[in-house]
């Protein structure tokens, strides 16, 4: 029997753009020689790997020398982390750390092993009913003894967007450090880093159509980062490891060409998101509400709670109807406790285990959001009653 696929969890990884699998291709068995080599092969590797980064910076409007290549985008948080609060006790600069409550367990799970197997104070902020940190509340947490802030830039499961710029400034004027996780958000917006008060960023390329397996950190000149992947000091001496020329070269290119068309994009993922979230809340007007900040929120992102119904049921339901979702992040699908991120949006029990969050992307169509809205409520009301009868 044919089956309709459609992929609406571009939240947690996107198809490599075929321009980018073009543009790392001689990297695997042409230019293959390892970038810290003295010899041809070695000097053309570098060349490759120095020209990535130096797209990169450009793109961002920084210097190539700040741009550290890493594994992935949790790498680069945690880099982020204890690299800066290992170096800051190293230095006797202070011991304090703040986050928000709904950031990405590469953050949060990190921050929390920093305050309970390494003695680092810890404050984690509570957000609003929208997800966004209160400025006033980070204000009032800063201490003399305060080393850094780390609110990412958009939270990966519910979209919302943190007021970047107002935490950087409070920030710079309280002179603490700023990282922000931008792994969702760094294709949404430009990014002028000589202008944003920002002094560490996490990039994921495989958000952007580029390929897993590598990621970026943005660390501004001057910090002094302490490393945790020690060896033979490459990136210099900030993340020691064989430099991995063909990912680099490909993301540099999925960053070029996702900034590139990025108004084009978001106006296509605006207007298949914006379809989704007023269909399915006409559809659910009691049992169903969105979540995340109505408009100050991901232009790929649509996400809801649905009420006494579980997040992974769902899934396994529009699963079977072709439907590819998640319920939240994708490093937590399968849990079946109430997600964390919508406890901290203050819903009730009766809410916490219903996510689910549709993320589109360039490939989606409104063929596909018509479906979507076709065979959910079937779905729910499906559910519901499974719930009513266990009741």
């Amino acid at each position: 029997m044919d089956k309709r696929e459609i992929y609406l969890d571009h939240g947690a990884t996107t198809p490599v753009d075929p321009r980018v699998v073009a543009a790392m291709m001689p990297y695997w068995s042409e230019i293959y020689g390892n970038p810290g080599s003295h010899h041809a092969y070695g000097r053309n590797a570098l060349r490759a790997l120095e020209n990535a980064r130096f797209t990169i910076a450009k793109l961002l409007n920084t210097k190539p020398a700040e741009i550290v290549f890493t594994g992935c985008g949790s790498e680069s948080d945690n880099l982020a982390l204890r690299g800066i609060m290992w170096s800051a006790r190293a230095n006797r600069q202070g011991n304090h750390l703040i986050i928000s409550a709904i950031e990405h367990s590469a953050i949060k799970n990190t921050a929390v092993q920093l305050r309970d197997r390494h003695g680092f104070d810890l404050t984690i902020l509570p957000v609003d009913k929208y997800g966004q940190i209160r400025l006033a509340e980070l204000e009032a947490a800063l201490r003399p003894d305060t080393v850094l802030i780390s609110i990412m830039a958009a939270n990966n499961e519910i979209g919302t967007l943190q007021p970047v710029q107002a935490i950087g400034e409070l920030a710079q004027a309280n002179g603490v450090l700023f990282h922000s996780d931008a792994v969702q958000a760094i294709t949404s917006h430009a990014w002028d880093l000589q202008s944003i008060p920002i002094d560490l960023l996490s990039i994921a390329p495989h958000k952007f159509y580029g390929p897993k397996g590598i990621g970026i950190l943005y660390v501004r000149a001057g910090i002094q980062l302490e490393i945790t992947l020690t060896g033979g000091g490459q990136e210099n001496g900030r993340r020691a490891g064989t430099s991995n020329v063909a990912f680099a070269v490909a993301a540099a290119e999925a960053l070029k060409l996702s900034l590139e068309n990025m108004a084009t994009n978001n106006a296509h993922y605006q207007s298949l998101r914006d379809k989704l979230i007023k269909g399915i809340l006409q559809a659910h007007p009691e049992d169903c509400q969105l979540t995340g900040h109505p408009q100050q929120r991901l232009p790929y992102n649509a996400s809801f709670a649905f009420k006494h119904i579980s997040g992974n049921d769902l899934l396994m339901h529009l699963d079977m109807a072709g439907i590819q979702a998640s319920s939240g992040s994708a490093c937590n699908s399968g849990n079946p406790k109430p997600a964390a991120v919508l406890e901290a949006l203050g819903l009730s029990p009766a809410w916490t285990k219903g996510g689910l969050r549709l993320t589109v992307g360039k490939q989606n169509t409104p063929a596909d959001i018509e479906y979507v809205l076709e065979i959910l409520p079937q779905v729910v009301k499906k559910l519901q009653n499974l719930h009513k009868v266990y009741e």
